[in-house]
């Protein structure tokens, strides 16, 4: 064990490091959701975070979008504590049997015009917890839902460009 530890500790970590995003897109990417929720609200968007039994995967690339690279808040996008100040309810995880009343207190919390976005997976289709006796399902067998984003867990760009279409297919309905 000795020997796995020296190792680890002179010859570093053995992982690749991830691509990296190209500021530009990003950049663009980010105008384009901020200048959608400005027109689709009136002001920024509002993302209450509900973690309805994941693995934390897709929580750890969600605090990505908020870390120095990507820095969601520079767009006028926010994450909120609280459903009520909420525009957009982004669930992760599938839904255990301890969380459903819960996710649908949340919704009914959350003023309108709300939208549910499940993110990961295992909010889209229960993932590898799908058939477990812990958990109901997917978060559209709780909640309707407007927006799937699938991944496991999804890039940062891919819940930037989520949202973004969730405002432009909002702003195009009635």
């Amino acid at each position: 064990m000795l020997k796995h530890i020296l190792k680890a500790l002179t010859e570093g970590p053995v992982t690749m490091p991830g691509p990296a995003p190209s500021p530009a897109a990003l950049e663009e990417l980010g105008q384009r959701v901020a200048g959608a929720a400005r027109v689709r609200l009136g002001r920024s968007l509002a993302i209450r975070e509900v973690d309805a039994g994941s693995c934390n995967g897709c929580e750890l690339e969600i605090h990505a979008i908020n870390n120095p690279v990507y820095d969601l808040e520079r767009f006028g996008i926010r994450f909120v504590a609280s459903p009520r100040h909420a525009d957009v309810l982004l669930v992760t995880g599938p839904v255990t049997k301890n969380m459903a009343e819960a996710l649908r207190r949340t919704l009914d919390a959350t003023p309108d015009p709300k939208w549910v976005v499940a993110c990961g997976d295992c909010a889209v289709s229960g993932g590898v917890f799908a058939g477990s006796y812990a958990c109901v399902g997917p978060v559209e067998a709780v909640v309707p839902v407007d927006l799937r984003i699938p991944g496991c867990p999804p890039r940062p760009e891919d819940l930037l460009s989520a949202l973004l279409a969730l405002l432009e297919v909002a702003d195009a309905s009635p």
